[in-house]
């Protein structure tokens, strides 16, 4: 899941006109380019979610504060290899990314074609590998690539609309690849990833983010060892 506001006015235009006023006006050009940049992100993230409503866990993109509780839940200032499932337009991708270690590596795998060939274009890191495909084959994925086990898999895929046996292999795989005491953690409109994980994992440890739109649930499982 995954944020904008409306264009500013350029009243650095204004002052560029002013004798040594230079420097405001390129500070103001590029504080106009966040706001444009997050718009055009939440116009994708609808149109992926009009397209595709099964595969899209929302109609915007996560806000700051919830991306935040991920860095957070999934332990990423210290993690080597991390898993993202369902990165969408690349809000969070982009947070764990400023949070994860220079030496680490991020995969993040999309079922939306057109969000991932997104991602790819978006953000140059060469920690970041983008995998368009299912979020069922981690594993492989992780081994064509010579990654390890992740030490922190984060998802954004509702688990909510997709069939029962599909969401059962993709949290049986997770369970699976994960490092011993690597992190689960979902952040989910509806609960229904609890029943699937939970079998493999054990009981989660359960938040809510009011501070998003819609409010989600956090859930976060430890793998024992």
């Amino acid at each position: 899941m995954r944020r904008d506001q409306h264009h500013a006015p350029r009243a650095g235009v204004v002052r560029a006109e002013l004798p040594g006023l230079g420097s405001a006006t390129e500070d103001g050009e590029r504080r106009d380019e966040e706001p444009r940049h997050e718009l055009r992100e939440r116009i994708a993230f609808l149109r992926g979610f009009l397209a595709h409503p099964d595969q899209v866990g929302s109609v915007i993109p996560s806000s700051h504060t919830l991306e935040q509780r991920l860095v957070r839940s999934a332990r990423l200032l210290r993690a080597r290899c991390v898993v993202e499932l369902g990165p969408g337009t690349g809000g969070t991708t982009r947070a764990f990314l400023r949070a994860m270690p220079a030496a680490a590596h991020l995969l993040a795998i999309e079922l939306n074609e057109g969000f991932a060939a997104r991602l790819r274009s978006a953000i140059r890191d060469p920690r970041l590998t983008v995998v368009n495909g299912s979020a069922e084959f981690v594993d492989r994925f992780l081994a064509e690539r010579g990654l390890p086990a992740p030490d922190a898999v984060i998802s954004g895929i509702p688990f909510s609309t997709m069939p029962r046996e599909v969401a059962d292999r993709i949290a049986a795989e997770i369970a699976r690849v994960l490092a011993p005491g690597g992190r689960f953690v979902a952040y989910q409109v509806r609960a229904h990833v609890a029943d699937y994980a939970t079998p493999y994992l054990g009981p989660p440890r359960k938040e809510w983010e009011f501070l998003n739109i819609p409010p989600v649930r956090v859930f976060t499982w430890t793998r024992a060892g």
